[in-house]
């Protein structure tokens, strides 16, 4: 899924563990309580995406547009979110344990 477009698509509660989604568009996803483990996002575009709830646990979010992504009770430990654009997202309640975010 590698460059995918996936723009708007509904996906909630999808397993996408270790998905290769690396330069996705997903932007306006419905993403709420997906499954993300390991999922591979370098450089996704994510932006606007609905991202409530899910598990996204070691996952790989260089460079990724987060910008007003709804991500509040998401978890997002361990993950590496170097260099990420998270303007105005949304992160009430989320988990960031042990994330990344130089």
């Amino acid at each position: 899924l590698q460059g995918a477009d996936l723009y708007g698509a509904h996906l909630q509660g999808a397993s996408l563990r270790c998905a290769q989604l690396q330069g996705a568009y997903l932007g306006m996803a419905q993403l709420q309580g997906a499954d993300l483990y390991k999922a591979q996002l370098q450089g996704a575009d994510l932006y606007k995406a609905q991202l409530e709830g899910a598990y996204l646990y070691k996952a790989q979010l260089q460079a990724a547009d987060l910008r007003e992504a709804q991500l509040e009770g998401a978890d997002l430990s361990g993950a590496q979110l170097q260099g990420a654009y998270l303007r105005e997202a949304q992160l009430q309640g989320a988990n960031l344990e042990g994330a990344d975010l130089r």
